[in-house]
């Protein structure tokens, strides 16, 4: 392992001196190049570096604990235990930073909520989730666009495509794909009744050009007047786009834009990522048999996490985890849960890669 740190760490300075030539200054494509190469680096070789320091800082403490002075040999235990639970938690953090990462975590995404079970009670909570993510969102510097949304009277909302823009949106939200459910006493429920309702989440890294090419032939582009709001120029302009993959029958439609162009360019982005989407299911089955992907038909037993409001609690059914004070929680402070669920995912792929290895 340290070799492979020693040999990143001379890569990270090669890289910074390279990026600083003239010639490559003046290059930005290599210089993108070699930014996004020392960017997916810099983590590990930060720890690493750290850890480097606190080996030796902790070598010094204890070479201090036969000191004949009584007091300094006493300062210098109490260094050195904080320097070993320091150093061995550099060194987990850095086994965890060597791991295979996904290609994608890095990405953004594209989320869809869509209201299941539960009438116009599953459309409020959709709009629950939206804020819920829109708020995580903020609280990592993340930025959200609506790609098309279809709303309700009540403040609900049936459907919500929307992007996420930032560093490591995909590692983060991947794992809120699914079903969640709800169970509380509607506004409307005059006799205190507890309803219980759904809504789906699907969660698509964008794909890139270079990932997935749709050839224009291959699709139908309708151009009409959007439903939303808009005033004027909704009712003189025809702005919203409708796009049709022929081969695969998907269609997106995006009409919160006023300019047609930005429309299709949304369209086009969410098509592309239910296209990756579709081939990395498949290619997820083709290895793991017929294993279900993202989210069911929005049944009540599909759920992979529960939001129960009269009991102030949260249950993520995968890892049978509870917590509790849900106004935090759909106020998107929701790192606890994900972190969870991420720890566990990553426990069964080092089990999985484990259990392969001693079969070979």
């Amino acid at each position: 392992m340290f070799d492979r740190l020693e040999s990143l760490d001379q890569r990270f300075d090669e890289l910074t001196a390279e990026m600083a030539q003239p010639e490559i200054v003046g290059d930005y494509e290599k210089l993108q190049s070699l930014a996004k190469e020392r960017a997916s680096i810099q983590e590990v070789v930060t720890l690493y570096r750290e850890w480097r320091e606190t080996s030796k800082a902790l070598e010094e403490a204890r070479a201090m604990l036969t000191d004949a002075d009584a007091e300094m040999a006493a300062l210098a235990r109490d260094e050195a235990e904080r320097l070993a639970a320091r150093h061995a938690d550099l060194e987990e953090r850095l086994k965890r930073a060597l791991r295979p990462k996904d290609p994608r975590d890095d990405r953004d995404v594209i989320v869809e909520i869509r209201a299941g079970t539960g009438g116009d009670e599953a459309a409020l909570f959709a709009a629950n989730l939206y804020r819920m993510y829109s708020r995580y969102a903020d609280r990592h510097g993340w930025t959200t666009e609506v790609v098309s949304a279809n709303e309700i009277g009540i403040g609900g909302l049936k459907e919500i495509i929307f992007e996420v823009h930032g560093k490591g949106a995909y590692s983060r939200l991947k794992y809120e794909s699914g079903v969640h459910r709800v169970q509380r006493v509607p506004a409307t429920e005059a006799q205190g009744r507890i309803h219980t309702s759904t809504a789906t989440v699907a969660v698509l890294p964008e794909a890139e050009e270079v990932d997935i090419q749709v050839n224009e032939s291959e699709l139908r582009i309708d151009i009409f007047h959007s439903g939303g709001a808009g005033g004027q120029n909704v009712n003189k302009v025809a702005t919203a786009v409708r796009l049709t993959h022929l081969p695969t029958g998907i269609v997106v439609v995006c009409q919160d834009e006023r300019s047609q162009l930005k429309n299709r360019t949304k369209a086009m982005a969410v098509l592309r990522a239910r296209l990756l989407d579709q081939r990395m299911s498949a290619q997820a089955e083709e290895i793991a048999g017929a294993r279900k992907q993202q989210v069911g038909s929005a049944e009540r037993s599909e759920k992979i996490r529960t939001y129960n409001f009269p009991q102030d609690r949260l249950t993520d059914h995968r890892i049978g985890l509870t917590v509790h004070n849900l106004p935090r929680i759909m106020d998107g402070e929701i790192d606890a849960v994900i972190d969870a669920v991420a720890a566990d995912a990553e426990a069964k792929q080092l089990g999985e890669s484990a259990g392969g290895a001693a079969a070979v």
